[in-house]
C-alpha cells in the first residue's frame, strides 16, 4: 500500500502543502484536483520522492520511502507536469536510456522501445531529434518512459498536455488498463470530466489543504450536485467563474 500520513511541505514557513493523507492500494486510481498554487505539483513529487516532506512520512508497504529510496523509486513511472527531455536525443535513443539506466535486459528494451513508437504512432521520426517534437509527441515519449520499466506505482501529472483527442482516449483506457492489472495511479490533472471517468476516488486541495476526499460518487451525494465539476467548484472555488468570465468578455467594450 501507498500511504501519506500528514505530510506537509513549507518553504521559509509557509505552507505548499497542508496534512494531506491519502491511502492508495494496488488497483486504485486516485485523482488530484486543484487549481494552480493548491499543492498538486508539490504533492506528486513527495509521492515520487523528489521532495521530503516537512513534516509526515509517505510510506510503501508500511516503510518510509526515505528509508529505501532508490529501491522505492525503482518501482515508480512518472509522467512530470513538465516534458523536459534530452532533446538532441531521438525517441528510441532517449527510451533506451531510461531503459538502460533502469535495468532493463537489451533484447527486452529494444522490443518495447520498438512496440511504443509504433503503438503512439512516433515510428516514422524514430530518426527525428526530440527538438523537432511536438508537445504531443514529446509527452507520449514521456509516456512511455515512465512504463517503460513495468512500475507498480504509476503517477501522472497533467498527462494529457499536448495530446489530442485520440491520443487522451488511449491514454483513458491505457490508465483504466493499469489500473485492472493492480497498478497503482496516481492521476493529477485540471481535466474534470477525465478523472471523473477515470478514478475511483479524487482528493480537491484548495489553500494547500485537502477540502474534499471521497470517491465521485460520494463528492456528488455530500455536495447535492450532480458532476464532478459542479462538486469541484462548489468547494474549491471562491470567485463567481461565470461572472467574472461575462466581465472578462465585457473588457473590450470600455
Amino acid at each position: 500500500m501507498l500511504e501519506l500520513d500528514g505530510i506537509w511541505k513549507s518553504y521559509r514557513g509557509i505552507p505548499a502543502v497542508r496534512a494531506l493523507s491519502l491511502r492508495a492500494r494496488p488497483g486504485d486510481v486516485v485523482g488530484l484536483l486543484g487549481r494552480n498554487g493548491s499543492g498538486k505539483s508539490t504533492t506528486v513529487r513527495m509521492i515520487v520522492g523528489l521532495l521530503r516532506p516537512t513534516r509526515g512520512v509517505v510510506r510503501w508497504h508500511g516503510i518510509d520511502i526515505q528509508q529505501q529510496l532508490l529501491d522505492y523509486q525503482a518501482i515508480v513511472g512518472y509522467v512530470p507536469e513538465e516534458p523536459r527531455l534530452y532533446a538532441y536525443l531521438t525517441a528510441p535513443e532517449y527510451l533506451e536510456l531510461v531503459g538502460g539506466l533502469r535495468g532493463i535486459q537489451r533484447g527486452t528494451l529494444v522490443r518495447r522501445t520498438n512496440r511504443y513508437l509504433e503503438l503512439f504512432g512516433l515510428d516514422t521520426d524514430r530518426y527525428a531529434p526530440l527538438s523537432s517534437f511536438s508537445k504531443g509527441m514529446r509527452q507520449k515519449v514521456l509516456i512511455a518512459a515512465a512504463l517503460i520499466h513495468d512500475p507498480q506505482i504509476v503517477v501522472l501529472d497533467e498527462p494529457n498536455s499536448g495530446l489530442d483527442v485520440g491520443a487522451s482516449l488511449i491514454l483513458r483506457t491505457l490508465v483504466n488498463t493499469l489500473a485492472e492489472r493492480g497498478k497503482i495511479v496516481i492521476y493529477s490533472s485540471h481535466l474534470l470530466d477525465v478523472v471523473e471517468r477515470v478514478c475511483q476516488e479524487v482528493l480537491i486541495l484548495h489553500d494547500s489543504a485537502v477540502v474534499a476526499s471521497n470517491s465521485v460518487r460520494k463528492l456528488r451525494e455530500l455536495t447535492h450536485t450532480t458532476s464532478l465539476e459542479e462538486a469541484f467548484t462548489s468547494v474549491a472555488i471562491d470567485q463567481d467563474v461565470v461572472r467574472i468570465g461575462r466581465e472578462i468578455a465585457d473588457v473590450v467594450t470600455l
